[in-house]
């Protein structure tokens, strides 16, 4: 009996893991793409050219991340199948983000560089900023910045070594 229970907690737990792994995402042509999706992007981005697409399920819905040049801006927008934007990260220039969010990193990380920055858009709401910049001593990091300044979010993009 105990074998069995045993066995059986190993299979929902490799159940449950499972789900979480059916979220890759697809890569798919740009004119492949639902018509609600397409239009969707259009209405908001009239003169944007659409240039990659992936699709992926997240919690047994499908959604469409549409890669779009808007001008000299790039940006990611993921929609629902029925053309909802669920969110949009719009890379910015590091010259554009708010003097709270300039003074949090400058504290965190004296003398950093910052490689790539995106406004991250939620239901029309600017959420939070992702910073990827380089330290001083040349350590990789993504930086998730709140508008007020505040620091929710560090991880080292440092390449790992292997020995």
């Amino acid at each position: 009996m105990r074998k069995m229970t045993v066995c059986l907690a190993t299979f929902i737990t490799l159940a449950f893991m499972a789900s979480f792994a059916c979220a890759d995402e697809e890569k798919i042509d740009v004119d492949k793409l639902p018509e609600k999706v397409v239009a969707a992007v259009k209405a908001k981005y009239p003169d944007a050219k659409l240039e990659k697409a992936s699709k992926e399920k997240e919690n047994d819905k499908t959604l469409y991340e549409v890669g779009i040049k808007n001008g000299e801006q790039k940006i990611d927008v993921t929609l629902e199948e029925d053309g909802t934007i669920v969110e949009i990260e719009k890379t910015i220039d590091a010259k554009d983000l708010p003097q709270a969010v300039t003074d949090a990193l400058e504290t965190k990380y004296p003398k950093y560089s910052c490689k790539k920055a995106e406004e991250i858009i939620k239901k029309d709401k600017l959420e939070y900023y992702e910073v990827v910049l380089e330290t001083a001593e040349k350590k990789k990091f993504e930086v998730v910045v709140k508008p007020d300044g505040k620091i929710v979010k560090e991880e080292s993009k440092d390449k790992k070594k292997d020995k």
